[in-house]
């Protein structure tokens, strides 16, 4: 007997950059006190009194912060038969397939990353906005595209819109 559990696809969040993020500006840190107390000063002490050193502290310290709340927030998007869920240790959101409009799958116009397929767009019903999911920030991109692509198959697709007369603002 398969129960629900077995279908459902989970995919975490990437933390690759905010690992990158703290280990860049860490490095700068080292690398900027060292060559500062090391050939400009030649004691450490004054390193110390140095506001750029404040600074680059600041920023490290906010790296760190930042990658530890994301770490401990454990953000996951979750797929089962019925529903889209996107899930943190805090708090969860259930998206019925039956209350979506429309989904695209497509790319970002903006962004310039790799890949065919790069944001996952959809309108719910009762919601002006639409939801975006960057699939690139997500383990496992190819699985989360395919499972997003069977979902989209059975949903109806966005439709165009008319390009509109430009404004007196517009010019």
């Amino acid at each position: 007997m398969i129960t629900s559990m077995e279908h459902d696809k989970t995919f975490r969040y990437k933390l690759d950059f905010y690992y990158l993020q703290a280990l860049i500006y860490l490095v700068t840190l080292v690398l900027y006190g060292g060559i500062r107390g090391n050939f400009i000063e030649r004691e450490f002490l004054y390193v110390l009194n140095d506001p750029i050193m404040y600074v680059i502290v600041f920023f490290v310290l906010m790296s760190f912060v930042t990658l530890g709340l994301n770490y401990l927030r454990n953000r996951r998007l979750i797929i089962t038969n019925d529903a889209i869920l996107f899930k943190h240790r805090w708090q969860e959101r259930r998206i019925p397939f039956a209350e979506i409009e429309w989904m695209h799958i497509g790319r970002e116009p903006r962004v310039q990353t790799g890949g065919r397929f790069q944001i996952v767009v959809f309108k719910l019903k009762e919601r002006r906005r639409v939801f975006r999911i960057r699939v690139g920030r997500y383990e496992r991109e190819r699985e989360l595209v395919a499972e997003m692509s069977r979902i989209a198959g059975t949903m109806p697709r966005r439709k165009k819109t008319r390009w509109q007369k430009r404004g007196l603002t517009d010019r």
